[in-house]
């Protein structure tokens, strides 16, 4: 595990209830009924704090991170930045507080525009913001570029000339560019080479421990949020199911999907973990007609007749650890 970094307690960034819904209609003349993509998440994350989501695609992972920027408004609940309530605010306030505020989306070819140099793109947010003088622009650039580990000559080159991994720095060069106190990370390396991944999952470990950012790092991956986070979120069908400290959760996961994750993560040690690899059977469930009860028990190796009645309470199993199961583990939480 890479250094955690300074962390402070206060909460930069929080989730209150949050939950989104989308109205799909079936037929021409169907009735329009509401499918959740997320439902009840609460969750905070504080100033020099990684907070990786983890889950199945289709858990809502993307949507929470939406939410939690501000760029789309919760059906329920609350996103709230430095303690302002994201949905409330006017669109100057908006336009304000967005220099705190960057995303790092999971494509860098289509986030940027192919039209425009490298340079251009990186000081768009430097000049509307009024960071720097005009004069200085020029020599901003370069220190972002060093940062990022890209040549100085990137300035003047376009999108297309650059390789996957280097453009995903001009994208985190561009996130940096207003002195964000806090990114979204959305599947940033999931479309990279192994060997690119871990050179620009290095530079985002460097980076929020040299400028103590908070950060909220969706991914599919298990080993690169291992490698990143101090701690974990783990999503099913729009819900939190699992939360705790990244060490402990990858020791000894309390909530059986968790389990489940862990044990179908393909290894690079075959024999130390023999008879220990199994496929998650079945898909997850439609979020147009999810399970009664625990959304995971049609996957549940452990599940019983109470696990249909009544959605599982989200409690604490461990210091810092919640699951939401009617048993966990909590041999392993303890």
């Amino acid at each position: 595990m890479l250094d955690t970094g300074s962390v402070t307690n206060a909460p930069l960034v929080e989730a209150d209830g949050l939950g989104r819904n989308f109205p799909q209609r079936h037929g021409l003349l169907g009735r329009a009924r509401d499918v959740w993509a997320v439902r009840d998440v609460t969750l905070s994350i504080a100033a020099g704090e990684t907070v990786g989501v983890v889950g199945e695609s289709g858990c809502g992972k993307s949507t929470l991170g939406r939410m939690m920027m501000g760029l789309d408004r919760p059906t329920l609940g609350e996103a709230r930045f430095d303690g302002r309530d994201l949905s409330t605010l006017s669109a100057a306030e908006r336009r304000q507080l967005s220099r705190r505020m960057q995303m790092v989306f999971q494509d860098p070819f289509g986030s940027l525009d192919p039209r425009r140099s490298v340079g251009a793109q990186i000081a768009d947010g430097l000049r509307i913001h009024k960071l720097v003088p005009t004069a200085a622009v020029g020599a901003e650039l370069h220190r972002l570029l060093d940062l990022v580990g890209l040549p100085r000559s990137a300035v003047d080159r376009r999108p297309h000339e650059f390789s996957g991994g280097q453009r995903q720095r001009i994208a985190v060069a561009r996130a940096l560019s207003t002195r964000p106190d806090f990114i979204v990370a959305d599947e940033p390396v999931s479309a990279l080479d192994v060997s690119i991944q871990a050179q620009v999952v290095n530079l985002l470990a460097d980076l929020r421990q040299d400028l103590n950012l908070a950060m909220l790092f969706i991914s599919h991956d298990l080993h690169v949020v291992r490698h990143l986070c101090t701690r974990i979120v783990v999503m099913y069908l729009g819900r939190i199911v699992e939360e705790g400290p990244a060490d402990q959760v990858f020791a000894r996961p309390a909530h059986p999907y968790t389990r489940a994750l862990l044990t179908s993560t393909p290894s690079l040690h075959p024999k130390t973990d023999e008879g220990a690899h199994h496929i998650l059977p079945g898909e997850l469930p439609s979020p147009a007609n999810p399970p009664s009860g625990c959304p995971f028990r049609t996957r549940c190796p452990v599940a019983e007749e109470a696990c249909a009645l009544e959605v599982p309470d989200f409690r604490k199993i461990g210091e810092g650890w919640k699951a939401a199961c009617i048993k966990p583990d909590r041999e392993g939480a303890a």
